[in-house]
């Protein structure tokens, strides 16, 4: 299984020190193979539209974003890989037209066709109306972002920024759980939003209804070779466009810390998804976190503490972060124009412009357990042949390779 893995290494030689299924879920769980390798990646492909069904449209017209999306997803070739930022549409037109006409196709700078059997996406709070002032402007909903502003989860339409999970294996639809509609202030030691003189930001009567979760948290089991994998899926907000009362920073660490809790063994009554179900993952299950979290441990916006607390939580792999020739050239760059970085600039997974600069945004984070064989970001060096389609995001595609010991 080469899957190009020589031109891969070669270029991140650093790395290696609706609920809907495309086909009916596996009911039994098969025993795990060991000496198997698995490849998982996450990449926020920007595949997002203003309007409702405008994606869709997109699509079927021939975007060459999506073209090149599929092209870095056919040279990577992963086993499992989450998709943010692809807007839902709840009878999967998109992600239909998406897996059919450009992954399934053969791409410019890609590889062979890609088909993956099974997939996963479900409704989200993005762009779904609240009836509630959720940003302090004295009105409900409104037009363009004050309405976005409204939503449960900052979008303009119901859908835009979802997510969609694409796997070789069987997806266990009758046991996946979701926490979309989990309120914030159920979270034990929840951060409310406070103005810097106390007070809080949201009166108690909106406190009470809020949404955790910007888009969704799932728990999406997979029947893997190596044996049963919890993919735990999610896309905090970005901690930025609030104002002094820090309501995005704050939700964004407590849907990162949402994570921890669902991994603690301690007693958590509160934790409780879409289906009534309370509690979290049982200590003898084995998981992979992935996704855009919009936090970095140690640059830009945000409360660093979440994630690197996540990163150093006991049942969370360590291992050498994915990094990638491109990041580091970009961060080269960046630091010649006087943006500095504390972290690694060859970790970063994406490129915000010359206010920002690059940031280590998307992760993977494999359970212990796992022995990791190699990683990456799929951010190659300028002029390279491959960097013509990785551009189409702002975000890259982030993979690790696992097995079992």
């Amino acid at each position: 299984m080469i899957r190009l893995r020589f031109l891969l290494a070669c270029l991140l030689l650093p790395a290696l020190l609706l609920a809907c299924a495309a086909k009916p879920a596996a009911t039994d769980n098969p025993p795990a193979m060991h000496g198997e390798t698995m490849r998982i990646a996450t990449y926020n492909v920007s595949l997002f539209d203003n309007d409702a069904g405008g994606l869709i449209a997109r699509l079927k017209l021939g975007s060459r974003d999506a073209r090149r999306i599929a092209a870095v997803l056919q040279r990577v070739r992963p086993d499992i890989v989450l998709l943010n930022e692809f807007d839902y549409d709840a009878e999967g037109r998109a992600a239909n037209l998406f897996q059919r006409d450009y992954l399934e196709q053969a791409q410019d700078g890609g590889g062979e066709p890609l088909h993956y059997p099974y997939r996963y996406l479900a409704p989200v709070n993005t762009g779904v109306p609240s009836g509630l002032d959720l940003d302090g402007n004295g009105q409900v909903g409104g037009e363009g972002r004050e309405r976005g502003n409204d939503a449960w989860g900052y979008g303009l339409h119901p859908g835009q920024y979802g997510m969609l999970l694409l796997s070789r294996y069987p997806i266990d639809t009758q046991t996946v759980r979701s926490f979309q509609r989990l309120k914030w202030s159920a979270m034990l030691g929840a951060a409310r939003p406070r103005m810097p003189d106390g007070t809080a930001f949201h009166d108690d009567a909106v406190w009470a209804q809020l949404r955790l979760s910007s888009k969704s948290h799932w728990d999406v089991p997979v029947d893997t070779p190596l044996g049963r994998l919890h993919v735990l899926a999610s896309h905090p907000t970005p901690p930025v466009f609030d104002g002094p009362e820090d309501r995005n920073g704050a939700r964004n660490a407590d849907e990162i810390r949402l994570w921890r809790e669902y991994l603690s063994s301690g007693d958590t009554p509160w934790l409780c998804d879409d289906d009534g179900r309370c509690g979290g993952l049982a200590d003898s299950e084995r998981f992979v976190i992935l996704g855009d979290l919009n936090n970095d441990p140690a640059d830009g916006d945000g409360r660093h503490d979440a994630i690197v607390e996540l990163l150093e939580h006991p049942r969370v792999l360590r291992y050498v972060p994915p990094r990638s020739e491109g990041a580091a050239e970009v961060g080269l760059r960046y630091a010649e124009q006087g943006i500095s970085r504390r972290g690694n600039p060859a970790q970063a997974t994406g490129d915000f412009g010359p206010k920002t600069g690059t940031l280590r945004l998307d992760y993977l984070l494999p359970s212990v357990g796992f022995i990791p064989r190699g990683s990456g970001v799929f951010w190659p060096a300028a002029g390279t042949p491959e960097a013509a389609i990785a551009g189409a995001s702002d975000h890259h595609l982030v993979w690790v390779d696992i097995e079992r010991p």
